[in-house]
């Protein structure tokens, strides 16, 4: 099934912005507090810096006006679970934008001011509805807002990673809305309705071609928390990995998620 004919949940608008720019806020406190010495030191995507990764997150979010600044798509031709699955197939021209602005942001906090003054800006002049061109086809503002929510929440882990100790706090809606992007994408990827995904208190997902269970517990059931299951999804962590190290649960024959995994690259 393509992901563009799977159904999908919808999103509070206001709260998704509520969350988006908390998600930067923190994320901001935080930057202020590195060292050049921190912001040098190599992260786990591949050879970018802390400096680096910061400039991208910056990035992820302007973004948005960038796609505001070409001309409005005559109709909208995907939908929010075709996003994780396009994002692949751009990586080089991310990383050669994000070293170019990593460069020529040498004050990270005056960059990250401006991105969420923008972005600010930006929500105040156009309505949810507004169509965007983006790698995953014509988005509406709004749903294209989401997708925000993976990136920071995925890059804020990434920071976190990258710094024992400075541990720049999850916005409760951000990591809500991108755990269940993330889930809802598995359900496209794998139709299907034999096995259960629970990620509480955020998300459950039926998927995996099979019987499907109609009442009491599911013969096959996934649970793990919402910023594994992030990791999962991502390419952090890998499905063996977290079951070895009791970060997932996973019972039937059909709760193995090893080849659908990640979803994102």
């Amino acid at each position: 099934m393509s992901p563009a004919k799977k159904r999908t949940r919808t999103y509070d608008p206001a709260r998704i912005r509520t969350a988006v720019l908390a998600q930067l806020g923190h994320v901001r406190q935080a930057v202020v507090t590195l060292t050049p010495e921190q912001l040098a030191r190599p992260t786990r995507l591949g050879d970018w810096t802390v400096r680096d990764l910061v400039a991208h997150i910056g990035m992820a979010l302007t973004a948005i006006g960038r796609s505001l600044d070409l001309p409005e798509p005559s109709k909208q031709d995907a939908t929010i679970l075709d996003w994780p699955f396009a994002t692949g197939a751009h990586s080089a021209a991310i990383d050669e934008f994000t070293r170019r602005l990593s460069e020529e942001n040498l004050d990270l906090d005056a960059y990250l001011e401006g991105v969420a003054r923008g972005l600010a800006e930006q929500l105040d002049a156009h309505p949810a509805t507004r169509l965007l061109r983006t790698n995953a086809g014509a988005l509406p503002l709004a749903d294209y807002l989401v997708t925000r929510t993976v990136e920071l929440v995925v890059h804020t882990d990434d920071l976190n990673a990258a710094v024992p100790g400075l541990d720049v706090p999850y916005d409760r809606q951000a990591l809500a809305a991108a755990t269940r992007l993330l889930a809802d994408a598995l359900a496209v990827k794998a139709p299907g309705g034999a096995t259960e995904v629970r990620v509480p208190p955020y998300a459950v997902v039926q998927c995996v071609e099979g019987p499907r269970h109609t009442r009491g517990t599911p013969p096959n059931v996934v649970e793990t928390d919402p910023l594994t299951w992030v990791r999962l999804a991502t390419g952090r962590l890998a499905w063996k990995d977290a079951v070895e190290d009791a970060k997932v649960s996973a019972s039937g024959e059909r709760a193995d998620l090893t080849e659908l995994l990640p979803l994102m690259s």
